[in-house]
Parts: structure tokens; sequence; C-alpha cells
């Protein structure tokens, strides 16, 4: 492992996980931008879209394409219900399905591993296990769970129920449902089920297979599950709760936790809750990798870069971005008067979000913070930090997120793709490799070994609860 490079240090510098961060829609984090001449996202529908995308993913050895996802419309801006102001900017909406380009995408790739999200609250365990199992198969085992409870009222509404249930329930039936997804994937086949003995004519040797005869208080399912033994059987798994009942969640199922922060040392007591946390549920407090979302728009120079992002911020849709921040806090700019400084007024969540882009953006302090500023502020990104500038400048923000916060890498977000993707590749992984902290080529060929580079192989570590439901061949009685 590379040294630190400044002089006089002493550091082991650690090699960073970076993902690129996506969603199936003509806008994703940056409303409004879909209509930029270099920005392709207009073509989600597209399957050439998804492979370049990928092409240009796997060119730079980026760990994993992690798709975000919802199941309903943003609709409390102006509301309530309304519809109609994210629609010309693309507030996340139109979305389509996030799993159906994988497969094209593993097509084309070999290394890059695939982070799809799909919702415990709404999915059925057995079909949601039999699609990641299929997608283990045809990936490779480059496929990953980021598994979410889901916090629209339009999505529950979406799929039959008058009203969202409750929060801490939510995570009560996600519990049991990865619980369940276990069970499939690591206990109805024995590890040695599968012969293909063609002399025997056996495909499948009898009494290796099994039920599970799950039956829990939201969930019931005989097995077994009907796809074989795939190479990691469970998909690496993702979270990103942030509640008391989320982090819980994530401390107990996750092997990469997805965090909010808008800066390093805020982002460092999420680290130190988390590993703490981790000991508690005795699990190794490092055997889950802890990311944050990044916007990076990098050039040449840093004059470059800025001018891209100030060319960007030309193409913003604000009410797009309105409609966002509606989706995202439940809270309705629209309810506010246009003079009305956020810093002093209106829900504490957002005097928080407020204070903390005073404190880490230049040119901000003593800024009136507006309903329209707010909506400017998170309109390229969201509502992440973002690292503008030369590949150096670049850099240089993101390594002192990592020496300060603890975190081990990022989502990357993009303005516009794949042009933002592209000049990352180009731009600022020559830059990171110089200074030790990104690989120059993926470690292991499926997503779980090169997340954690341990040399275990491809399954569920021991520490893991989903561990605990292994068949393997050692256990000759079918004793799991």
């Amino acid at each position: 492992m590379a040294q630190a490079s400044e002089a006089g240090s002493q550091i082991e510098k650690k090699e960073w996980i970076l993902n690129g961060f996506t969603m199936s829609t003509p806008g994703h984090l940056a409303p409004g931008l879909w209509r930029h001449p270099r920005n392709r996202s207009a073509q989600y529908t597209d399957i050439e879209y998804w492979t370049d995308m990928a092409k240009v993913l796997e060119k730079g050895k980026i760990h994993a394409l992690f798709i975000a996802d919802v199941l309903g419309a943003y609709d409390v801006y102006k509301g309530p219900d309304n519809l109609d102001p994210g629609l010309a900017g693309v507030a996340q909406f139109p979305i389509t399905d996030p799993f159906l380009p994988i497969a094209a995408m593993a097509a084309v790739t070999k290394g890059l591993s695939f982070g799809i999200t799909a919702s415990t609250t709404y999915e059925n365990p057995f079909l949601l296990a039999r699609r990641f199992a299929t997608l283990d198969h045809l990936t490779k085992g480059r496929v990953a769970w980021n598994a979410v409870t889901s916090h629209l009222e339009s999505a529950a509404r979406n799929v039959g129920l008058e009203t969202q249930i409750k929060h801490d329930d939510r995570y009560k039936i996600a519990d049991e449902f990865l619980t369940l997804t276990y069970k499939l994937w690591e206990g109805s086949w024995r590890d040695d089920a599968v012969a293909k003995d063609v002399e025997k004519g056996e495909y499948t040797i009898a009494g290796r297979v099994r039920r599970i005869n799950h039956e829990g208080e939201f969930f019931r399912s005989a097995g077994p599950l009907t796809v074989e033994p795939s190479i990691q059987r469970t998909p690496f798994i993702f979270q990103a709760g942030t509640s008391s009942a989320g982090k819980s969640f994530a401390t107990k199922h996750a092997e990469c936790m997805f965090m909010a922060g808008m800066d390093p040392q805020g982002a460092k007591k999420s680290v130190d809750d988390i590993r703490a946390r981790l000991v508690q549920d005795g699990r190794d407090p490092n055997s889950i990798k802890l990311i944050v979302g990044m916007l990076a728009i990098v050039d040449e120079t840093d004059e470059k870069a800025q001018a891209k992002y100030e060319d960007y911020l030309k193409y913003v849709d604000l009410e797009g971005a309105a409609t966002l921040f509606g989706g995202w806090t439940g809270t309705d700019l629209s309810t506010f008067s246009d003079e009305e400084d956020f810093r002093f007024t209106g829900p504490g969540a957002i005097q928080s979000l407020v204070n903390s882009w005073t404190e880490t953006i230049p040119g901000t302090d003593g800024l009136k913070w507006t309903k329209k500023r707010v909506a400017q502020e998170i309109a390229l990104g969201g509502p992440s930090p973002r690292a503008i500038g030369s590949p150096k400048t670049v850099a240089d923000i993101l390594e002192r997120w990592i020496q300060e916060s603890g975190i081990d890498g990022f989502n990357l977000a993009y303005v516009i793709n794949p042009g933002d993707f592209e000049d990352i590749v180009k731009y600022l992984l020559p830059e990171l490799r110089s200074r030790g902290v990104f690989w120059d080529e993926y470690a292991a060929k499926t997503t779980r070994e090169n997340f954690f580079n341990d040399g275990l192989g491809p399954r569920l570590r021991d520490d893991h609860p989903g561990s605990q439901y292994k068949w393997t061949s050692d256990d000759i009685n079918g004793s799991s």
C-alpha cells in the first residue's frame, strides 16, 4: 500500500471505494440538465445509454454503478398531491425499473458491479430473491442490493395502500424480509447440491435441496428458492439508514452503508456511531464499508472546472429542485415567503442543513438563505457536498474527507451523463492513483471480494447474520 505523498508523513493510505451514482431517469440530482447539449440522460430508455455508461465506469475500474430508485412521484411542493411542478425539469420522474438494464451492462463489462435499489416494504421476498439470484448468475457475481424501506406517500398509494406503514414498522418488516431471503439464498440448496453428472444422469442430487418453511409475523414462504446457488448466493448488501431504527437495521445487515453528510466532522460522528453499534451487534467494526455522496466536477484546471459548473447552472430548473426538496424533506417551500431566511425559520432539519451549507460552502456566510437560494443549492448534486476543480484540487478535497471522517469512499454523482463520469476517469483517477488511494485493476471478479478485498471469497462473512443459514457440504444431516 502506498504511503502518504506529503513530505514527512508516514500515514499509510487505504484504497478508496468509488461508485458511480445514478438513477433510471432523465433527471437524477440535476433537474433541468436533461437539456444540456452534452447530457445523454434523456436517452435513458435506450439500452445503449446504459451499456455506454458501464463501459466508461469499467474503463476507470470504478467499483460499482449504484442505482437509486423510488416508486412514486414527488408531490409535496405546491401540493398536496401536485405532480406538475417537477415534470418540466424532470424531478426524478419519469423513472423506469432499475433491474432491467443490468444484464446488458454485465455483458459489456467484466469487473464493474451493479448496486440495485429494491424496497423491502413493497416487494415480495421470494420473488425478489429469485431476481437477485438470477442476476448474480448472469453477472457472474457482480450484483448488490440497496435494501430500502421506501419513504414516499405516493409510493404507498401506488401499490394499493391508503397510506404509508409507520416508519419503525417498516424496519421491522425489513428485518424479517432479509432474514427470509437469507434462508432462501443460503439455506435451501446445499453447497454440493448441483452435480451436473452426465454419466449418472444427475443434475441436482436428491436430498440436497430442501424447503425452508418460514412462518413469521409478516411473511410466509415454503421454499426452496427455485434458482440454483449463484456465486455470491446473497448479493452484496447496501443500506442507507439515518434514523435510529435505520442505523440498527444497517449495522445488522449492511456490508456497505451510504451515509448523509455535508462536512467531514459531521460524517465522523456518524462513522463513530456506526462502528460502535457494530461492536454491540457482535460484528467486526470494519465489516461495513462507509461511503458518502459527492458531486465531483473536474477539469484540467480550477478555472475550467468552475466554468463548467457555471455553465451547468444556466440549465437548472428551480421548480424541479423545489420538487425534489419537498420529496426528500416533506417540506413545501411554496408555503414560505420569498424573503424568509431558513437559517432562522422553518423546520429544524432544514435550519441544520442550511447551517451546514453556510459552514462548508465558500462565499455563503452572510447570505440570506431564501427558498430560492435553498433550491439553487440542491439543484446540482442534491443535498451533498461538492468538489469542483482541477484533479489536484478535487483529490485534496476527497482526501480530506477520508482522513478526517474515517469513511471508505464515495458515491460520485453527475450533472451530465456520461460526460462527468468521463471527466472523472480522464482527469481525477490518474491523480488518485498517483497518491496510492485507488487501484489500477479490480481485485477480484465479484462484488463482495472487490469491496472487501480480504481474500475471503464471494460469500457472506462469518460475522454477518445471514451466514448462520448457510447449508454447506459439511452439514451431512441437512442441519444449518
